[in-house]
């Protein structure tokens, strides 16, 4: 009933807001020529009550709208809104803004395609932030280091999140302003016992991570990218497909001539997850004295484990307690003639961590109220563990902070909390014309069109869903226009079509006031996704707008 009470509405309007321009082809009104939905005070509840559904009907009518036209919500709202709709931001750009948005997408192109996992990605933002001057929290803890006003510290979770804070000059009890982020992607990790000899071929089990489409990982070349850690403590870095001359991997598919059978099941069936095994060797091992090889069982196996000892000085024991990560292999590139657009690995959610760091680091002066960037691991798996953001990670932290700011003591803490303000920032789906009956266009989020802000995500009914309240989402609209940062909201999809999640509602359990935010991307969950530079740009700016102005 939603539309049909924006045509009410239209209805009791005056002829001047008749006049206006709306978006609606589909009721064949052509643009200029049909009616709008008024200002929110441009009608007065009085007459709203005194228009009957005929007299709707009879202006409808005159107006070019046939009855016949109007009989789904997307026949009636084709496009959305022309009073809604935001511009394209390219089109505000001078050469300033140009250079500083390639400058950041060339940085952001070099940070996804050095750091393909959670590991590699805090230990590049912990080294950007030390050169931006941040000092590691425990430290001061260690010393018992009062923090003032300026100072700028970083905390780490075994490996795989982080926190950056830069003290403001406000007490923290009256709140802070948080971006948070999560650095983990869907991929394919290494099983403990994974590597195997079948029909001369050498393989290494996996068992995917978060949610994929298992057929788009076959006949890809792969990398793997990780840490073993062996008895004694020491860390082996494992980077392998990535650097030039290096070899790569993939996962095998069945040829055409022969996949009747595949080519008739369901997407979801033609490639099993324990299909998705990774080939990496072909070559026996040749026991010395031996002419044919045979001296070993398993001989390709045997070879490259002779391979991994060499270079990494492992055994196949030490696979046990190593991580390691299969991901597409080659950097993150420009997309497009005119080079607007990216195209890259793990950009759900790197681009938005990415630019909250960047938004973070971007604070030379100390901010009003104290700003926080919270980089975080397992939000594809559903935020668990020591280093998702459901952990006490980040209350631990802050409790740290405070009583070295002087602001001790769990009731404090508890009102810095609640005071707080917080961008949920993870990408959003965006509109893709090829599969446009899985979006409601009007509350889609478009390539090229800005930041994206969701009031609410979950699935169907909302589950699982942060709704920031009304409030917050006005004060968030108007700190984005008073920094000229274009922005758009959207929905994930059509209200039955599914749905996803954030790390939203675990930080609202604090009481503080929490919004999704983030970039549209095409092919999300995909080896390779796309995002457009613009978008990128303009998360920048309205992150680091938020940290001085929330």
């Amino acid at each position: 009933m939603r539309n049909g009470g924006r045509l009410v509405a239209n209805a009791v309007c005056d002829a001047k807001m008749a006049k206006r321009e709306i978006g609606i082809e589909s009721f064949g009104v052509k643009r200029g020529e049909g009616l709008s939905p008024p200002p929110r005070h441009d009608c007065a509840a009085a007459r709203w009550k005194n228009v009957s559904m005929a007299g709707v009907l009879e202006l409808v009518v005159d107006n070019g709208i046939r009855p016949a036209q109007r009989t789904t919500a997307e026949s009636r709202w084709n496009e959305r809104n022309e009073h809604m709709e935001r511009d394209v931001a390219w089109k505000k750009y001078d050469e300033a803004d140009l250079e500083a948005l390639e400058q950041l997408a060339a940085e952001y192109i070099d940070f996804i395609s050095d750091n393909k996992t959670e590991r590699a990605c805090a230990a590049a933002v912990v080294a950007q932030a030390e050169e931006r001057g941040y000092r590691p929290l425990d430290e001061a803890v260690r010393d018992g280091r009062a923090l003032a006003t300026g100072d700028k510290v970083w905390a780490l979770a075994h490996g795989k999140a982080l926190m950056l804070a830069h003290i403001g000059q406000k007490p923290l009890a009256e709140g802070l302003n948080i971006l948070g982020a999560h650095i983990d992607s869907p991929r394919l990790d290494l099983k403990q016992n994974p590597l195997a000899e079948a029909n001369g071929l050498a393989f290494l089990d996996t068992h995917y991570y978060g949610g994929i489409k298992p057929y788009q990982w076959v006949a890809l070349p792969l990398a793997l990218h990780g840490v073993v850690v062996k008895t004694d403590g020491t860390v082996v870095e494992v980077n392998v497909g990535d650097d030039e001359g290096d070899p790569v991997f993939c996962v095998t598919d069945l040829l055409i001539h022969l996949a009747s059978k595949q080519m008739g099941k369901k997407a979801s069936e033609a490639v099993e997850g324990e299909d998705l095994d990774i080939l990496v060797g072909n070559r026996p091992l040749v026991a010395a004295g031996s002419d044919d090889g045979d001296a070993e069982k398993e001989p390709v196996k045997a070879f490259v484990l002779k391979l991994l000892a060499e270079k990494y000085d492992m055994t196949e024991e030490d696979f046990l307690s190593a991580e390691i990560e299969a991901v597409p292999a080659g950097r993150a590139r420009d997309l497009g003639f005119d080079r607007s657009m990216v195209i890259g690995y793990g950009q759900d959610d790197r681009v938005c961590a990415y630019t909250s760091l960047a938004a973070q680091l971007a604070l030379d002066d100390a901010p009003e109220k104290t700003a926080v960037c919270v980089l975080v691991d397992k939000e594809e798996i559903g935020s668990v563990g020591a280093t998702g953001m459901a952990s006490q990670f980040f209350e631990n932290t802050m409790a740290e902070i405070m009583e070295l700011v002087g602001e001790g003591g769990p009731l404090l803490l508890r009102r810095a909390l609640a005071a707080s303000s917080m961008l949920s920032s993870d990408v959003s789906a965006g509109f893709d014309p090829a599969y446009a009956s899985v979006f409601e266009t009007k509350n889609s989020a478009f390539l090229g069109h800005g930041l994206v802000f969701n009031k609410y995500t979950g699935s169907r009914g909302k589950s699982g869903s942060n709704d920031a309240s009304a409030e917050y989402v006005a004060r968030i609209r108007r700190i984005m226009d008073d920094a000229g940062v274009s922005f758009q909201t959207a929905e994930l999809g059509r209200v039955d079509a599914g749905g996803g999640g954030t790390i939203a509602y675990i930080p609202a359990k604090y009481g503080m006031n929490v919004i999704d935010s983030g970039v549209a991307v095409l092919s999300m969950h995909a080896p390779w996704e796309v995002t457009s530079k613009a978008d990128i740009y303009e998360a920048f700016k309205g992150y680091e707008a938020f940290l001085k102005n929330a």
